[in-house]
């Protein structure tokens, strides 16, 4: 992100010619290849998975490798509990995510809920199109690239906010704080572009102080989300589902995740181009749900063991009525 943000300092333009009689944004695509390459030279050192010796009977191999990550006292310990998870895993194999609820069960249909609400306040929006939603506001291109750098930046370091506070305050309230900053944010952004105007070529702006103040909403959002949501969603994903289904239940809440962040980032062109503050309503409504849905159905799970979370889950029928004697 930091090369493709110098380059497009230095170019001027992404269309700009660079090095080599080459396009700017062709050496955006070049450059970013480097860290994939030193990533594939480096996954040679990484050594094989203990989890995966384990499996395949190779325990000496696997207490090797467990020897250089966890201190002595613990090693024991530590193969003892992964073979346990392998052979409960081997047990649960065929269980089955079907339940009563639309043909899953509940906890599944808790898991996708939250996938998706972290995809339908329009995170991905902001990171895809953001070049655009800059240079609506007035910035030119180079500056724009910039600002979607120090965007996405920021929505990185936020999280360490929520790394530092998720055992200490809990997850609830976390979750909802960053769905209240998320719905006053992207509400913000849907009155700023009320005020938008296009030009012959259809380009959308906004004159002061709309354009600043769409600025200034749009990192709120991305620090709320980053701070809360973000990274959240998939730390209760690891606590709620009981071990028999979560490897099946992760894989069926990612897949909706995908889903969502698909369907969110395909229907922006087309609704901005209908009504800009309409779709930055609708994100905020999602938030606005979000914050709902939290506080009406997810119970604090904050220092829980895994199998103790499950049971929050599930409603307890309710007690037998008195019959008057």
């Amino acid at each position: 992100l930091l090369s493709d943000a110098v380059l497009a300092w230095s170019a001027g333009s992404a269309n700009s010619v660079l090095w080599l009689g080459l396009d700017a944004w062709r050496w955006m695509f070049i450059v970013g290849a480097i860290p994939a390459a030193i990533y594939g030279i480096l996954s040679f050192t990484v050594p094989e998975s203990p989890r995966y010796l384990i499996a395949k009977g190779k325990t000496d191999e696997a207490k090797e490798i467990f020897s250089r990550l966890v201190p002595a006292v613990d090693l024991d310990k530590t193969m003892r509990d992964l073979q346990a998870a392998i052979e409960a895993d081997r047990e649960n194999a065929g269980v089955s995510l079907r339940g009563p609820v639309l043909g899953l069960q509940p906890i599944v249909w808790v898991g996708i809920i939250l996938s998706v609400f972290q995809q339908f306040v329009g995170i991905n929006v902001i990171f895809y199109y953001s070049t655009t939603l800059w240079r609506s506001v007035g910035f030119p291109e180079s500056a724009s690239l910039g600002i979607s750098v120090v965007t996405s930046i920021t929505n990185v370091l936020v999280t360490f906010i929520a790394i530092f506070l998720v055992d200490r305050v809990g997850r609830k309230p976390i979750l909802l704080t960053g769905s209240v900053m998320m719905t006053v944010s992207l509400a913000a952004m849907a009155i700023c572009f009320t005020f938008a105007t296009k030009d012959a070529h259809g380009d959308v702006s906004l004159a002061a102080p709309w354009g600043p103040i769409a600025l200034v909403a749009a990192n709120i959002f991305v620090i709320g989300f980053g701070a809360s949501w973000g990274p959240l969603v998939w730390v209760l994903l690891g606590e709620i589902f009981p071990s028999r289904i979560r490897g099946k239940a992760l894989g069926v809440a990612a897949g909706a995740q995908w889903v969502a962040n698909f369907l969110i980032t395909v229907s922006f062109p087309a609704m901005s181009a209908w009504s800009l503050p309409l779709t930055y309503g609708m994100y905020a409504f999602f938030a606005l749900l979000s914050f709902g849905y939290v506080l009406w159905r997810i119970p604090e799970t904050k220092g829980m063991e895994l199998e103790q979370t499950e049971t929050l889950f599930v409603r307890k029928p309710k007690a037998d009525a008195k019959v008057p004697g």
